[in-house]
Protein backbone atom coordinates (compact mmCIF):
# COMPACT_ATOMS: atom_id res chain seq x y z
CA UNK A 1 0.00 0.00 0.00
CA UNK A 2 1.42 3.50 -0.57
CA UNK A 3 0.96 6.88 1.01
CA UNK A 4 -0.67 9.45 -0.71
CA UNK A 5 0.32 13.19 -0.84
CA UNK A 6 -1.57 15.66 1.50
CA UNK A 7 0.17 18.87 1.99
CA UNK A 8 3.27 20.63 1.17
CA UNK A 9 4.90 23.92 2.95
CA UNK A 10 4.90 26.13 -0.07
CA UNK A 11 8.75 26.60 -1.48
CA UNK A 12 9.04 30.27 -0.89
CA UNK A 13 9.25 29.23 3.42
CA UNK A 14 11.95 26.52 2.48
CA UNK A 15 15.18 28.88 4.35
CA UNK A 16 12.28 29.45 7.33
CA UNK A 17 13.06 26.93 10.40
CA UNK A 18 9.90 25.14 11.20
CA UNK A 19 9.42 24.34 15.21
CA UNK A 20 6.14 22.43 14.85
CA UNK A 21 4.06 20.83 12.55
CA UNK A 22 0.83 19.05 12.61
CA UNK A 23 -2.45 18.04 10.74
CA UNK A 24 -5.65 19.33 12.61
CA UNK A 25 -9.17 17.66 13.34
CA UNK A 26 -10.04 19.32 10.09
CA UNK A 27 -7.59 17.94 7.91
CA UNK A 28 -5.54 21.32 7.55
CA UNK A 29 -1.73 20.95 7.90
CA UNK A 30 -0.16 23.76 10.00
CA UNK A 31 3.46 24.82 10.41
CA UNK A 32 4.84 27.30 12.82
CA UNK A 33 7.99 29.36 11.83
CA UNK A 34 10.11 30.81 13.84
CA UNK A 35 12.01 33.95 11.83
CA UNK A 36 15.04 34.28 14.07
CA UNK A 37 15.56 30.32 15.22
CA UNK A 38 19.11 28.78 15.21
CA UNK A 39 19.82 24.76 15.26
CA UNK A 40 20.10 22.87 19.08
CA UNK A 41 21.75 19.98 19.13
CA UNK A 42 19.82 16.94 21.02
CA UNK A 43 20.93 14.52 23.65
CA UNK A 44 19.92 12.19 21.24
CA UNK A 45 18.47 12.96 17.04
CA UNK A 46 18.72 15.50 14.45
CA UNK A 47 19.54 19.09 15.68
CA UNK A 48 16.28 20.71 16.19
CA UNK A 49 15.67 24.34 15.37
CA UNK A 50 15.08 27.16 18.82
CA UNK A 51 14.08 30.29 18.69
CA UNK A 52 16.86 33.03 19.81
CA UNK A 53 15.16 35.54 22.01
CA UNK A 54 12.08 35.04 23.89
CA UNK A 55 9.16 36.15 23.61
CA UNK A 56 9.35 36.01 19.39
CA UNK A 57 6.55 36.46 16.63
CA UNK A 58 5.70 33.30 15.44
CA UNK A 59 3.89 32.77 11.92
CA UNK A 60 1.77 29.92 11.13
CA UNK A 61 1.12 29.03 7.79
CA UNK A 62 -1.60 26.13 7.08
CA UNK A 63 -2.68 24.57 3.86
CA UNK A 64 -6.47 24.42 3.60
CA UNK A 65 -6.96 21.59 0.85
CA UNK A 66 -4.57 23.51 -1.54
CA UNK A 67 -5.55 27.31 -0.24
CA UNK A 68 -2.82 28.80 1.80
CA UNK A 69 -3.36 30.82 4.83
CA UNK A 70 -1.03 33.15 6.57
CA UNK A 71 -0.84 33.99 10.48
CA UNK A 72 1.15 35.94 13.16
CA UNK A 73 1.19 34.85 16.42
CA UNK A 74 2.65 37.77 18.82
CA UNK A 75 4.91 37.50 22.14
CA UNK A 76 5.13 33.60 21.78
CA UNK A 77 7.14 32.47 25.22
CA UNK A 78 7.68 28.87 25.01
CA UNK A 79 9.88 26.75 22.73
CA UNK A 80 7.56 25.25 20.64
CA UNK A 81 7.05 21.62 20.22
CA UNK A 82 3.38 20.51 19.95
CA UNK A 83 0.91 23.14 18.24
CA UNK A 84 -2.74 22.22 17.22
CA UNK A 85 -6.45 23.96 16.11
CA UNK A 86 -9.26 24.48 18.65
CA UNK A 87 -13.12 25.60 17.92
CA UNK A 88 -13.19 29.30 16.69
CA UNK A 89 -10.14 29.84 14.90
CA UNK A 90 -7.85 29.53 17.86
CA UNK A 91 -4.57 27.89 18.52
CA UNK A 92 -2.78 25.87 20.92
CA UNK A 93 0.99 25.82 21.15
CA UNK A 94 2.72 23.51 23.95
CA UNK A 95 6.27 23.35 25.44
CA UNK A 96 7.27 19.45 25.28
CA UNK A 97 9.30 19.80 28.37
CA UNK A 98 8.84 21.73 31.30
CA UNK A 99 9.60 21.93 34.74
CA UNK A 100 7.07 21.94 37.84
CA UNK A 101 5.30 24.94 38.15
CA UNK A 102 5.76 26.10 34.32
CA UNK A 103 2.98 27.57 32.26
CA UNK A 104 4.24 25.69 29.17
CA UNK A 105 0.84 25.60 27.33
CA UNK A 106 -0.53 29.02 25.52
CA UNK A 107 -3.81 29.44 23.74
CA UNK A 108 -3.64 32.29 21.58
CA UNK A 109 -7.05 33.88 19.59
CA UNK A 110 -8.19 34.35 16.05
CA UNK A 111 -6.34 37.84 16.23
CA UNK A 112 -2.82 36.27 16.98
CA UNK A 113 -2.65 37.24 20.66
CA UNK A 114 -2.55 35.09 23.29
CA UNK A 115 -5.49 34.80 25.93
CA UNK A 116 -4.45 32.24 28.31
CA UNK A 117 -1.64 30.12 29.66
CA UNK A 118 -1.62 27.12 32.14
CA UNK A 119 0.66 23.98 32.99
CA UNK A 120 -0.04 20.51 30.93
CA UNK A 121 3.17 18.94 32.54
CA UNK A 122 6.61 18.04 31.71
CA UNK A 123 7.94 15.19 28.52
CA UNK A 124 4.51 16.05 26.36
CA UNK A 125 4.89 13.18 23.59
CA UNK A 126 1.23 14.25 21.96
CA UNK A 127 -0.77 17.17 22.40
CA UNK A 128 -4.19 16.60 19.95
CA UNK A 129 -7.23 18.78 19.76
CA UNK A 130 -10.62 17.19 18.77
CA UNK A 131 -13.47 19.07 16.95
CA UNK A 132 -15.35 19.33 20.08
CA UNK A 133 -13.62 21.34 22.52
CA UNK A 134 -11.46 18.63 23.72
CA UNK A 135 -7.78 18.70 24.43
CA UNK A 136 -5.32 15.33 25.06
CA UNK A 137 -1.78 15.30 26.33
CA UNK A 138 -0.11 12.05 26.16
CA UNK A 139 3.49 11.46 28.18
CA UNK A 140 6.83 9.81 28.00
CA UNK A 141 8.45 8.27 31.05
CA UNK A 142 10.06 11.51 31.71
CA UNK A 143 7.81 13.19 33.00
CA UNK A 144 5.25 10.32 34.29
CA UNK A 145 8.00 9.77 36.82
CA UNK A 146 8.55 13.26 37.86
CA UNK A 147 5.45 15.70 37.69
CA UNK A 148 2.35 15.43 38.89
CA UNK A 149 0.66 16.47 35.62
CA UNK A 150 2.46 13.77 33.28
CA UNK A 151 2.38 11.02 36.13
CA UNK A 152 -1.31 10.05 34.84
CA UNK A 153 0.18 9.32 31.46
CA UNK A 154 -3.11 10.84 29.69
CA UNK A 155 -4.95 13.53 30.53
CA UNK A 156 -7.89 15.30 28.91
CA UNK A 157 -8.56 19.26 29.57
CA UNK A 158 -10.84 21.69 28.12
CA UNK A 159 -10.35 24.08 25.26
CA UNK A 160 -9.41 26.76 27.54
CA UNK A 161 -6.75 24.82 29.90
CA UNK A 162 -9.14 23.62 32.79
CA UNK A 163 -8.30 19.24 32.94
CA UNK A 164 -11.16 17.60 32.61
CA UNK A 165 -10.04 13.66 33.31
CA UNK A 166 -6.66 12.06 34.10
CA UNK A 167 -5.77 7.95 33.47
CA UNK A 168 -5.87 5.64 36.14
CA UNK A 169 -4.82 1.89 35.36
CA UNK A 170 -7.50 -0.30 36.54
CA UNK A 171 -6.37 -3.41 39.10
CA UNK A 172 -4.28 -5.68 37.25
CA UNK A 173 -3.37 -3.35 34.45
CA UNK A 174 0.22 -1.89 33.60
CA UNK A 175 0.29 2.53 34.17
CA UNK A 176 1.49 4.10 31.23
CA UNK A 177 5.09 4.22 31.23
CA UNK A 178 5.31 5.99 27.80
CA UNK A 179 2.39 6.07 25.03
CA UNK A 180 4.30 4.79 21.99
CA UNK A 181 0.98 5.50 19.11
CA UNK A 182 -1.99 8.02 19.60
CA UNK A 183 -5.57 8.87 18.01
CA UNK A 184 -7.72 11.44 18.45
CA UNK A 185 -11.78 11.31 17.27
CA UNK A 186 -14.26 13.95 18.67
CA UNK A 187 -15.00 12.83 21.77
CA UNK A 188 -12.63 9.97 21.83
CA UNK A 189 -9.06 8.64 22.38
CA UNK A 190 -7.36 5.62 21.31
CA UNK A 191 -3.74 5.28 22.97
CA UNK A 192 -1.05 2.16 22.76
CA UNK A 193 1.75 2.48 25.58
CA UNK A 194 4.55 0.78 27.15
CA UNK A 195 5.42 -1.29 28.81
CA UNK A 196 2.46 -4.44 27.39
CA UNK A 197 1.19 -1.99 25.05
CA UNK A 198 -2.93 -2.73 25.43
CA UNK A 199 -5.10 -0.70 23.25
CA UNK A 200 -6.70 2.06 25.79
CA UNK A 201 -9.57 3.60 24.32
CA UNK A 202 -11.29 6.65 26.34
CA UNK A 203 -14.30 8.41 25.78
CA UNK A 204 -15.43 11.70 26.99
CA UNK A 205 -18.12 10.41 28.56
CA UNK A 206 -15.85 8.48 31.38
CA UNK A 207 -16.05 5.31 29.12
CA UNK A 208 -13.38 3.23 28.81
CA UNK A 209 -12.14 -0.04 27.50
CA UNK A 210 -8.73 -1.97 27.44
CA UNK A 211 -7.94 -4.74 24.94
CA UNK A 212 -5.42 -6.59 23.93
CA UNK A 213 -3.26 -6.23 21.27
CA UNK A 214 -0.65 -8.09 19.06
CA UNK A 215 1.03 -5.34 17.96
CA UNK A 216 3.93 -4.68 20.19
CA UNK A 217 4.88 -0.92 20.19
CA UNK A 218 3.11 0.54 17.48
CA UNK A 219 3.90 4.11 15.93
CA UNK A 220 0.55 5.09 14.58
CA UNK A 221 -3.00 3.91 14.14
CA UNK A 222 -5.85 4.93 12.38
CA UNK A 223 -9.70 3.37 13.97
CA UNK A 224 -12.71 3.19 11.95
CA UNK A 225 -15.64 1.33 13.82
CA UNK A 226 -14.56 -2.10 14.75
CA UNK A 227 -11.48 -1.48 12.60
CA UNK A 228 -7.81 -0.23 13.35
CA UNK A 229 -4.76 0.07 11.19
CA UNK A 230 -1.73 -0.02 13.46
CA UNK A 231 1.80 1.11 11.46
CA UNK A 232 5.34 -0.22 12.69
CA UNK A 233 5.23 -2.59 15.50
CA UNK A 234 7.15 -5.78 15.99
CA UNK A 235 9.91 -4.08 14.82
CA UNK A 236 8.49 -3.33 11.51
CA UNK A 237 8.47 0.48 11.11
CA UNK A 238 6.73 0.20 7.24
CA UNK A 239 4.23 -2.91 8.13
CA UNK A 240 0.27 -1.91 8.37
CA UNK A 241 -1.29 -4.15 11.10
CA UNK A 242 -4.98 -4.20 9.79
CA UNK A 243 -6.80 -5.63 12.86
CA UNK A 244 -10.37 -5.69 14.26
CA UNK A 245 -11.71 -5.06 17.93
CA UNK A 246 -13.55 -7.91 19.15
CA UNK A 247 -14.80 -7.24 22.96
CA UNK A 248 -11.57 -6.97 24.83
CA UNK A 249 -9.31 -8.00 22.55
CA UNK A 250 -7.57 -6.68 18.94
CA UNK A 251 -7.37 -9.65 16.85
CA UNK A 252 -4.85 -9.42 13.41
CA UNK A 253 -6.68 -9.36 9.56
CA UNK A 254 -4.01 -8.55 7.58
CA UNK A 255 -0.60 -6.95 6.92
CA UNK A 256 0.51 -5.07 4.72
CA UNK A 257 3.96 -3.09 3.55
CA UNK A 258 3.42 0.70 3.60
CA UNK A 259 5.74 2.90 0.91
CA UNK A 260 5.84 6.37 -0.53
CA UNK A 261 3.83 7.44 -2.81
CA UNK A 262 6.26 6.40 -5.79
CA UNK A 263 6.47 2.81 -4.69
CA UNK A 264 10.02 3.33 -2.16
CA UNK A 265 10.41 1.99 0.86
CA UNK A 266 9.28 3.91 3.99
CA UNK A 267 12.65 4.37 5.95
CA UNK A 268 12.16 7.17 8.26
CA UNK A 269 9.19 9.49 9.30
CA UNK A 270 8.61 11.24 12.02
CA UNK A 271 5.65 10.38 15.08
CA UNK A 272 2.58 10.02 13.22
CA UNK A 273 -0.99 11.96 13.92
CA UNK A 274 -3.57 9.97 14.02
CA UNK A 275 -7.00 11.19 13.19
CA UNK A 276 -9.83 8.94 13.48
CA UNK A 277 -9.76 6.67 10.23
CA UNK A 278 -6.46 8.85 8.59
CA UNK A 279 -3.04 8.44 10.25
CA UNK A 280 -0.82 11.28 8.66
CA UNK A 281 2.82 10.87 8.49
CA UNK A 282 6.08 13.52 7.47
CA UNK A 283 8.80 12.12 6.07
CA UNK A 284 10.51 15.91 6.53
CA UNK A 285 8.97 18.95 8.23
CA UNK A 286 7.41 20.24 5.67
CA UNK A 287 5.64 17.31 3.60
CA UNK A 288 2.43 15.48 4.88
CA UNK A 289 1.10 12.05 3.69
CA UNK A 290 -1.57 10.09 4.27
CA UNK A 291 -3.08 6.79 4.95
CA UNK A 292 -5.60 5.40 6.46
CA UNK A 293 -8.99 3.22 6.37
Amino acid sequence: MALRPHALLPRQYDHRRVLATTVDAWGRAHWLICPDAELKPQPYGSPYPRPRTYPYDALLVTDDRGTIHEQTLHDVSVWVRHVDALPNGRFLLVQGRGTRGERNAQIYGRDGRRRHAFQMGDAVEFMMADRQNHVWSAYFDEGVYADPISAAGLVRWDSGGRQEWRYSAPEGIEYIDTVYAFNVDDGVAWASYYPTFPLLEVRTNAQTCIRTSPVVAPRGMAVYGEEIVMLGGNRQDDRLHRCRMDGHEVLPVEEAQLTRPDGAALKQYARPVGRGRHLYLRGSAKRWFVTGI
